[in-house]
């Protein structure tokens, strides 16, 4: 699309172009012009943005910097700073070309004559024709002079000219004996003259006197219908040629990414002080370079941004990518180093790979970032930056979710209370109170009318049977899974009594608190195992066994990586056995037939993939069982919720146990996130905090205002 005046609206049709006209008040102010030009600017619906000069306000708006505001990649009249800079440098094949100058060579080249060595003048300096004539001659090997108001004798170097370009709008000021004979004479001005013959008592002529001049020149434009219609016609082929390069951005291709060199050091320093040793690159940059549209990113800052979700359908057309999962075998009680394997691979996918490579991590979680494990931004030379940002809130996601959920959990306990303690009248009266002497349903009491059946708008006609359906949900609170988070190690969480004030009328309930968690789920062409050795103890002997029994074990590979010293270069190896292992075909299928019951998917889990002899549902969790199956959650996949330090329930039991039984302690459903997950054993859904929790080392510097301590 391109925003015009109405003047050209009729051209862009003519070829199919979709064309809006944005017309501002005269009262429009500079700020309200720069924001409608910056709206055009992010809607990459939109390929070329023409701002029609003179602005017309009745405030003073400085031209200059509305025309400047324009985005250089849809500026397809070439008039800003960076369009205007690149012709001027003869970067003719990356900018855009002012429309007249450019419908002006055009004109020239219909006439057959080089303009290699040929003498030309300019008369004009104009931003919009004498300036970019100019440079537009010059970089077509012409030898260019500039005339203005200051040339002295303007007739005699007139008559030097091989070719010669008028656009100081000055009626029929040049005059036919002024021409070299045989010139080509392209005349940009527009001017009104008064004629008498003509209904309108004027008439439009050029620059140059028309009559006198045509018998001397080779060839000569006449005014109005010579120059005029190739302007537009420019337009248009600018418009064309910006929504051409849209088009190309969006094929399946290479990211341009300029990825950082890294400085590496030895030792290897603290986590924080290399994130503090690398600048980050602008996170607007970074969406350019790996095609995102500046309407499609939402920026947090310098270093965080949000994707649209809309994306995704303007995606719809390429091909998909290859997921691959990073895992850990059982890992220690700080982790196993998946994120820093996930980041090393991805540094090493992108920069000595040259594919395209994102890194999926989840937010990390304050629960664990202040209390034994730290945070989950990846480590050494292989993490996420700037770290601090990364591990303390980032977007602020978690925080927006655990209000959300715990609003809804308040709700329903206020609802149950209301229900409790009221009528059926006196719940009407407040639910649908009167206003103006009436009662009025709102458009979402309308919806749950519907849904209960009552297919009503008007509070008055309702029975008293259809009030009692209306004002009460009934909620039966043994039936209640929704529980309160809360994205802290809190132990003294996990069951608590709600409800004990006095003005709670003894409505009180027994309920757990969970942590909140961001989540994620997959199907993944590929799988990497991480595997944390020690580079200074153990010896390469190990190391190669290792990876021997691995690939005995049926591993499509295993390889040594050093991501966390050597960045992306200590994980090439990786990188390339990843590739290998993505490019064979694939069988995946799921462990388990998903409509199968619940307590099946369970133990088909719990068998093949854990060892066990079988599982034991507990009461609540056989409860939920039969609960999730009345209410149609029976086919959601399962999300084991267990320990992960052992293969079974318990800790203690290391390496392959065989011979236990997999207790189930109770089952919880996240239906938006699709799917349910039993509780194994003790697995508590908030942990605790431990002895010498990580925030006793935390600090703040209140004049630098870095975070100390995290790492």
């Amino acid at each position: 699309m391109l925003t015009l005046c109405f003047m050209k609206l009729k051209a862009a049709a003519e070829i199919g172009i979709s064309a809006v006209h944005v017309k501002l008040p005269r009262t429009a102010t500079e700020n309200e012009v720069m924001r409608r030009v910056m709206e055009v600017n992010e809607d990459s619906k939109i390929h070329g943005l023409i701002v029609q000069l003179p602005l017309d306000s009745v405030h003073t708006i400085n031209t200059e910097r509305i025309i400047n505001s324009v985005a250089p990649e849809k500026d397809v009249d070439g008039l800003t700073c960076i369009n205007a800079g690149k012709l001027a440098r003869g970067d003719l094949g990356d900018c855009f070309i002012p429309c007249t100058p450019n419908g002006c060579m055009e004109l020239i080249k219909q006439t057959g004559v080089s303009l290699a060595g040929k003498r030309a003048v300019v008369i004009g300096r104009s931003k919009i024709v004498g300036a970019p004539m100019h440079d537009l001659l010059l970089w077509n090997h012409a030898t260019v002079l500039t005339c203005h108001s200051k040339t002295a004798d303007l007739a005699s170097e007139v008559g030097k000219a091989d070719i010669l370009v008028t656009g100081i709008g000055k009626p029929e000021m040049v005059r036919g004996e002024w021409l070299k004979d045989g010139a080509i004479v392209i005349d940009c001005g527009i001017n009104t003259i008064t004629d008498s013959s003509r209904p309108s008592g004027k008439r439009i002529v050029g620059d140059v006197h028309y009559d006198s001049a045509k018998d001397k020149a080779a060839f000569i434009t006449p005014v109005p219908g010579g120059v005029g219609p190739m302007t537009v016609a420019m337009l248009m082929q600018n418009t064309v040629l910006s929504a051409k390069h849209f088009l190309q951005a969006q094929e399946p291709g290479k990211w341009n990414i300029n990825y950082t060199n890294l400085n590496l050091q030895r030792p290897v320093p603290s986590d924080v002080t290399i994130s503090r040793s690398c600048v980050p690159k602008p996170i607007e940059c970074l969406a350019e370079e790996v095609g995102l549209f500046s309407d499609e990113v939402e920026l947090y800052g310098r270093t965080k941004a949000k994707v649209q979700l809309k994306t995704i359908d303007r995606l719809q057309a390429q091909p998909d990518g290859k997921y691959v999962v990073v895992t850990g075998i059982t890992p220690t009680p700080l982790g196993e180093g998946k994120s820093t394997t996930t980041i090393g691979l991805v540094q090493a996918l992108g920069a000595h790979l040259k594919l395209n490579a994102f890194a999926c991590v989840r937010q990390p979680s304050q629960g664990p970032t202040f209390g034994i494990k730290g945070g989950a931004a990846g480590g050494g030379y292989s993490q996420v930056i700037p770290m601090e940002e990364f591990n303390l809130h980032l977007t602020g996601d978690i925080h927006a979710i655990t209000a959300a959920n715990n609003l809804v959990a308040a709700a329903i306990d206020a609802r149950m209370f209301h229900e409790a303690t009221q009528s059926d009248k006196a719940l009407f009266n407040r639910l649908v109170p009167m206003t103006g002497g009436q009662r009025k349903f709102s458009p979402v009491q309308i919806n749950r009318l519907e849904v209960r059946i009552m297919f009503k708008t008007d509070p008055s006609t309702l029975t008293e049977e259809e009030i009692t359906r209306f004002v009460r949900l009934d909620i039966d609170p043994e039936s209640i899974t929704w529980q309160r988070v809360l994205d802290t190690n809190d132990r003294f969480l996990r069951k608590i009594t709600i409800g004990q004030s006095p003005t709670e009328k003894g409505f009180t309930r027994t309920v757990t608190v969970s942590q909140s968690l961001l989540i994620t789920d997959s199907l993944t062409d590929t799988a990497v195992l991480a595997v944390t050795v020690s580079e200074p103890t153990d010896t390469k002997a190990e190391l190669d066994l290792i990876c021997k029994l691995a690939k005995e074990a049926g591993a499509f590979d295993a390889v040594h990586c050093s991501h966390w010293a050597d960045g992306g270069a200590g994980a090439a190896d990786l990188a390339r056995a990843v590739q290998k292992a993505a490019d064979l075909p694939n069988s995946f299928k799921f462990l388990y037939d998903i409509e199968l019951p619940i307590v099946d998917k369970i133990r088909i889990i719990a068998q093949k993939i854990y060892g066990a002899d079988d599982i034991e549902l507990l009461p609540e969790a056989q409860h939920k069982v039969d609960l999730y199956s009345k209410q149609g959650f029976a086919s959601l996949p399962i999300c084991m919720a267990k320990t992960h330090l052992s293969l079974s329930h318990d800790a203690e039991k290391k390496g392959v146990p065989t011979g236990f039984v997999l207790p189930i302690r109770d089952i919880r459903a996240s239906v938006g996130a699709g799917f349910l997950y039993p509780l194994v054993g003790t697995m508590p859904t908030i942990p605790g905090l431990p002895t010498r929790p990580c925030f006793y080392d935390i600090d703040l510097d209140t004049e630098s205002g870095e975070v100390h301590g995290l790492f």
